[in-house]
């Protein structure tokens, strides 16, 4: 390679970064060169956050360098980085929800004829970005009316829009489906091609082998490897980011117990719009796995079932007849559901550990003034149990990695002692190593013979944890495997209607019925 071309865009140099007396970066080197991916990878808590904010002017830096085409600056703003062509797609959206998609595309950088705002300009630049990334939106559409999925690609397009020299990405394709994904990895071997330096970070290690040409790993805020991306496989890189061995990542499954107590019972379950004829049971002791694809009306399902939408059914609580219109009557009965959007509807950001841990089971805490002290026993004991790793007790929620959020919803979850588990996503997100746990911690809550359900995108998330699968298409349940027939050719047919509803041991079709 051209020397001029291998000498790194930006790079840090003995980088550390302290939150008061804690330092969570410990002289970290990295550089990007254009026309280059370079991963990113680690645990949740490794400091992968924290690097690539001092990187885009988010937050300064305690010690080290940093260089920009080999001069070294002082980043006081993200707005001194974009002026230097450092962009950052953050994991966590940063859209004004009551705006439209055009408004957010162009806002503090709208495009002017004069002093007049260039609406025909900006109207076919929205559509030129978003026609890229295959995603096809009203520019007109508030974000608040968004999917997940459909914010992540507006991101995207905002980046896009930038034409930066070093792209950033933080878990790009988190919330992403495999179709979507595809758009994006094509987007970004583009601009690797135009000569982009591009960060990307993500837990799916199968797209950072796919994609990346230099690796970085960290572990407890240090860098333990840096090369290439070929030499290492995703097993490799999985024990790296871990330290530890990485063989066994599912619990084994137990021999479940036919005459187990029915612990929920639907029958024709509908939830105008987005699902109709809904009828499963579910065991004491089992794990129920519900797959399909983005849309298929999975989510909408459960919080139907749940009382955060109007649903009307046949629902059987061990063996008793219910009916569920707030989440609130629900968990007083047994039933909690585990948000997929821990940042906006799972975890009040803002607020410390201990107010968000027990703040759905207050009443616990609580008759005239709330029991400090046993707030933060619960705490103590949720912090030990769950592994949650901050830096201080006295930490926002906000500031915790991703993984350790994710434990902290489960810890808050479970405080109210559910009999009925319905975890949404409960992996989105997280690491590896965080993953091993909570799949651990999920077949534990059976062990003790709770039911649980886990909703996911991943099917080998569900093959490798689940009992039985049921696979949700455009609404309702096309199919269930169990067993040897738990494969991911069996979802997948049943995901994209090319199998008809069976039991499992019964014969496909080869086509719908």
């Amino acid at each position: 390679m051209d020397e001029a071309l291998s000498a790194p865009v930006l790079a840090l140099e003995g980088i550390r970064r302290s939150f008061g007396p804690v330092e969570v970066l410990h002289g970290v080197d990295l550089a990007l060169r254009p026309g280059r991916v370079h991963a990113l990878i680690g645990e949740n808590g490794a400091g992968k956050s924290t690097t690539m904010k001092i990187m885009a002017g988010y937050q300064p830096a305690s010690a080290g360098r940093l260089l920009v085409g080999g001069e070294e600056v002082r980043f006081k703003t993200m707005a001194e980085a974009e002026a230097r062509g450092v962009v950052m797609i953050h994991q966590e959206f940063n859209l004004a929800e009551h705006l439209t998609v055009e408004q957010n595309l162009f806002l503090g950088r709208e495009l002017k004829r004069g002093i007049l705002l260039d609406k025909a300009a900006m109207r076919r630049r929205t559509r030129e970005l978003l026609a890229r990334l295959d995603r096809p939106l009203d520019p007109d559409l508030p974000v608040a009316r968004l999917s997940n999925s459909d914010k992540q690609m507006l991101e995207i397009a905002k980046a896009l829009s930038r034409e930066a020299r070093v792209l950033i990405m933080d878990e790009p394709t988190a919330v992403l489906t495999l179709a979507e994904t595809a758009v994006l990895m094509e987007q970004i071997r583009a601009l690797r091609a135009a000569g982009t330096a591009i960060l990307f970070t993500s837990h799916k290690l199968d797209e950072v082998k796919a994609l990346a040409d230099d690796l970085t790993i960290m572990r407890d805020g240090a860098v333990v490897y840096s090369g290439s991306a070929e030499a290492l496989s995703p097993h490799d890189m999985a024990e790296a980011m871990v330290g530890r061995e990485m063989s066994d990542l599912f619990p084994p499954k137990p021999s479940l117990d036919p005459a187990a107590p029915l612990a929920l019972s639907v029958r024709g379950l509908e939830v105008p719009g987005h699902a109709s004829g809904i009828s499963f049971d579910l065991r004491k002791g089992e794990i129920l796995g519900v797959a399909g694809l983005i849309g298929a009306g999975r989510t909408e399902t459960f919080e139907g079932l749940c009382g955060l939408r109007p649903a009307h059914g046949e629902i059987r609580l061990f063996g008793e007849s219910v009916r569920f219109r707030a989440p609130s009557e629900a968990l007083a009965q047994g039933v909690a559901y585990l948000t997929e959007d821990r940042k906006t509807r799972g975890l009040l950001l803002a607020k410390g550990m201990r107010e968000n841990l027990t703040l759905q089971a207050l009443r616990k805490f609580a008759r005239i003034l709330v029991d400090r002290r046993a707030e933060e026993r619960a705490l103590d004991r949720a912090v030990r149990e769950f592994d949650i790793r901050a830096g201080s007790r006295g930490m926002l929620v906000g500031n915790l990695s991703g993984g350790n959020q994710q434990k902290l919803l489960f810890a808050k979850t479970l405080l109210s002692e559910p009999r009925v588990l319905i975890a949404d996503e409960p992996t989105r997100g997280v690491d590896i190593g965080a993953k091993q746990q909570i799949y651990a911690l999920l077949r534990e809550l059976a062990a003790q013979g709770l039911a649980v359900v886990v909703i996911s995108s991943e099917m080998q998330e569900l093959i490798g944890l689940a009992d039985r699968i049921l696979v949700m298409r455009q609404g309702r349940i096309l199919g269930e495997v169990a067993g040897a027939e738990m494969t991911e050719e069996a979802v997948v047919r049943y995901a994209m209607g090319v199998a008809r509803h069976v039991r499992p041991g019964e014969i496909r079709s080869e086509e719908t019925a």
